[in-house]
């Protein structure tokens, strides 16, 4: 399973989403620090969950975060992240 089908599987079941999209970046970033040969280390992650509602950005990101910490950890590098209540 690749990473991005690993952050997949990991926000549908922790945030039930209504909307997700998962784009890999990692070719803009070849070289660059926390670039892997084989790629899979800068995404861009736009999530529309319910569970956003009435949080701040700041804790929408802790929560992704939280979600994913086992790939930040092992390789991806970084995440642009787009986070948004239904309606938002």
């Amino acid at each position: 399973m690749t990473y991005a089908e690993r952050m997949r599987h990991k926000l549908t079941e922790g945030l039930a989403p209504a909307r997700l999209e998962i784009e890999d970046d990692s070719n803009r970033h070849h070289g660059h620090a926390g670039s892997h040969p084989s790629g899979e280390t800068h995404f861009t992650v736009r999530v529309v969950s319910e569970k956003f509602r009435g949080l701040g950005r700041v804790a929408r990101q802790r929560l992704v975060y939280g979600l994913l910490k086992d790939e930040l950890t092992e390789r991806v590098h970084a995440l642009a992240l787009e986070t948004k209540a239904p309606g938002e």
